[in-house]
């Protein structure tokens, strides 16, 4: 079927051809004349770009037609077929049998589909003539049922995304206000690194973008997609940026962490994951994927073996001194400048200490009596005696850093005391503390000052770098970014005689 721009190149081509005859009609045997030279010549077809000719009596046609008409342009185009937009009825018992097979099978083409169907009528009398290859495919086109990625298992995920798609339109979407909502993603970048001990490594690129000014909020690499790496990069956002209200990501294992669905909510951010296999729900985060690959690392091609280090350096380097400052075609302004002009509903970020903490897992363990102890996590930890009288000890704790466990109040979550691995070695020279006579109220209504209260002697550092850490705390200025986790091998490694 011509498209209208075709029939249009068409009419134009035909009005050149008789336009001239219009311009002085001949008169007796001398327009037979005129058009037979028109038909012995070579034209050039406009869609095809080929030469084509025409012959005596269509041109004859095309000359009548134009010379009687008003508008002979108008005249001379192509006529819509009587019969355009309109697709044969077909049955509804065919209808339904289409339907359910490209439910069941997306991925299938048109001719798949036809091919299909041909054995199910031929084998039910009942369905009545089998529809042509064209009706099939034209029916597919109009009703919205296109071939689809077949998905690689059928989960039940994948089937709410599916029955969501056909249920409901996709449209593109912005938040109002900066912060509104934020996007959380990680990637599987193409460039390899080089590690201290000769590996190489592919790193993945953790990336937290805003939605309204598409401000890049913290870019970093690191080399595990796990909870431990997704704190790391996010708090950083928060301290560098505010407290979104809203939070898109995907539900990878690292995003539906207790660690990090318990840090969220307690930050007062609301959580929303996208359907499996649906990125576009996500499309401002894949969008700018293509911006990573496209422009910063093709520029790293020939740099050379690189460390993970220095490319979170150059990371850095590129976000902030070109991405964030360059214009946006999508906003026509650069992501920083929206970001800084637009109105917002972001909320102050508490110190780093405090955002390491609300991203803990919560939970309870059972106190043995006979030494005071706990296990966690496959090591034990010791209790102190004021808290003997607890049956279970309401613990806050995140899973790659054991040495940071605390006895938290168990309506408001504050913390009260920090546990310790039980060190066997110093407990065998036989001295032992006096018992604590028990105190209810030292778990409920506790105070999150109480950090020390076991006796542990806090951290101090000298009064020169007291002041040389309050004068950089001044300035607002905060860090780059913090460096990644170092290898998961050496961090997790147990003390010789600890069983796992």
């Amino acid at each position: 079927m011509k498209k209208a721009s075709d029939r249009d190149a068409l009419a134009r081509l035909r009005f050149a051809i008789v336009g001239p005859l219009l311009a002085a009609p001949p008169e007796g045997r001398q327009l037979q004349f005129a058009l037979s030279e028109l038909a012995a010549r070579e034209w050039t077809h406009p869609g095809r770009e080929t030469p084509v000719r025409f012959g005596v009596s269509t041109i004859e046609r095309w000359y009548y037609t134009a010379r009687a008409a008003t508008d002979p342009l108008a005249a001379l185009r192509s006529r819509v077929r009587l019969d355009k937009g309109r697709a044969r009825v077909l049955p509804v018992a065919i209808t339904e049998l289409v339907r359910a097979q490209h439910r069941e099978h997306p991925g299938w083409t048109a001719q798949l589909h036809h091919d299909n169907l041909a054995v199910l009528v031929q084998a039910d009398a009942t369905l009545g003539p089998m529809p042509s290859y064209s009706t099939v495919r034209r029916y597919l086109r109009a009703n919205g049922l296109d071939r689809r990625r077949t998905p690689p298992r059928a989960s039940a995920g994948a089937e709410r995304a599916r029955d969501r798609h056909e249920r409901l339109e996709t449209r593109s979407y912005e938040a109002a206000h900066v912060n509104g909502l934020w996007h959380l993603d990680f990637h599987h970048g193409s460039l390899r690194v080089l590690e201290a001990d000769g590996r190489w490594l592919k790193p993945l690129l953790l990336g937290i973008l805003d939605d309204h000014s598409r401000l890049v909020c913290h870019l970093q690499w690191y080399r595990h997609e796990d909870t431990e790496s997704l704190v790391h990069g996010f708090t950083q956002a928060l301290a560098r940026r505010a407290l979104p209200r809203a939070l898109m990501s995907d539900n990878g294992s690292a995003m539906s962490s207790a660690e990090f669905t318990t840090g969220l909510e307690s930050l007062g951010i609301v959580h929303e994951r996208t359907l499996p296999l649906t990125p576009a729900q996500n499309g401002k985060q894949e969008a700018f994927w293509s911006n990573v690959e496209g422009r910063f690392l093709a520029m790293l091609e020939s740099s050379g073996p690189i460390s993970l280090e220095e490319l979170n350096r150059l990371t850095f380097i590129w976000v902030e001194g070109e991405y964030n400052k360059r214009l946006h075609s999508e906003i026509a302004a650069t992501p920083l400048s929206r970001f800084l002009e637009s109105p917002g509903v972001g909320r102050d970020a508490p110190d780093m200490r405090t955002l390491v903490r609300a991203f803990r897992q919560r939970g309870t363990r059972r106190q043995r009596r006979s030494d005071g102890t706990l296990s966690l996590e496959g090591r034990r930890f010791e209790v102190p005696d004021r808290f003997s009288h607890l049956v279970r000890v309401p613990l806050a704790w995140a899973r790659w850093n054991l040495a940071d466990i605390e006895i938290i109040d168990p309506e408001t979550a504050a913390p009260i005391c920090p546990l310790h691995p039980l060190d066997r070695e110093a407990n065998a020279d036989g001295r032992r503390r006096r018992r604590e006579p028990p105190d209810a109220a030292a778990v409920v209504g506790a105070s999150a000052d109480n950090d020390n209260v076991d006796g542990e002697r806090p951290c101090t550092l000298a009064p020169l770098m007291e002041k040389l850490v309050a004068e950089f705390v001044a300035t607002g200025v905060p860090p780059g970014f913090i460096p990644s986790p170092g290898p998961r091998s050496a961090r997790t490694a147990k003390p010789p005689g600890e069983r796992g």
